[in-house]
C-alpha cells in the first residue's frame, strides 16, 4: 500500500489503541457536554446546531451545500437546520448575487456571543480538569495533539 507509514506497533497494538480510543473519545464528549450544560445560562444548542454554528464561523459566506459536505450531513437535514438556527436570530441566510438559489450562511451577532459563552465554558472545565493532571499526564496529552490531528484528517474525508 503506497501513501501508508511502515509501523513497528502490531496489529494487536493498533487494535488496542483503537478500541480505548473509540471508547474515550465519545466518553470525555460527554463528560465536557454535561458539564457545559450545567452552567450555560441558556438552553444549549444541539450537538448538530453547535456543529454549524462553529462551522460558519470557521466558513463565513458557506452554502449549505458546502456545510453539508464538510459535516458529512444531508444538504436537506442541514438545510432544516439552518431553517431553525434562522428562526433563532442564530443564524443569516443571503442569497448569492448571481444565483439566487443558492444561499450563503453568516453568524449573527447572538450566535457569536453564544458560541464565545460555550468555547469558553468548554476552555474553562478542560483547564480545570488538566491542571489536576501530573507533568507527565499533561506532557503525553500535550505531545499526543498532533497525532490527534492527524488522526481526525484520515478520519474525515472533509479536510
Amino acid at each position: 500500500m503506497s501513501g501508508m507509514p511502515e509501523h513497528t506497533a502490531s496489529a494487536q497494538d493498533i487494535d488496542h489503541v483503537a478500541a480505548r480510543l473509540g471508547s474515550s473519545l465519545p466518553s470525555l464528549a460527554r463528560a465536557l457536554e454535561r458539564q457545559v450544560s450545567r452552567h450555560y445560562p441558556h438552553p444549549k444548542p444541539p450537538e448538530a446546531q453547535l456543529a454549524l454554528l462553529r462551522h460558519v464561523e470557521e466558513h463565513d459566506g458557506v452554502t449549505v451545500r458546502a456545510a453539508a459536505e464538510a459535516l458529512l450531513m444531508k444538504p436537506n437535514n442541514v438545510s432544516a437546520l439552518v431553517t431553525q438556527l434562522t428562526e433563532q436570530g442564530l443564524l443569516q441566510r443571503r442569497p448569492d448575487p448571481s444565483d439566487k438559489r443558492v444561499a450563503h450562511l453568516h453568524l449573527t451577532p447572538a450566535s457569536r456571543q453564544a458560541l464565545t459563552e460555550v468555547e469558553g465554558l468548554i476552555s474553562a472545565h478542560l483547564s480545570r480538569a488538566l491542571r489536576a493532571l501530573t507533568d507527565g499526564e499533561l506532557d503525553a496529552l500535550g505531545s499526543a495533539l498532533g497525532a490527534l490531528d492527524s488522526l481526525d484528517r484520515h478520519l474525515s474525508p472533509r479536510r
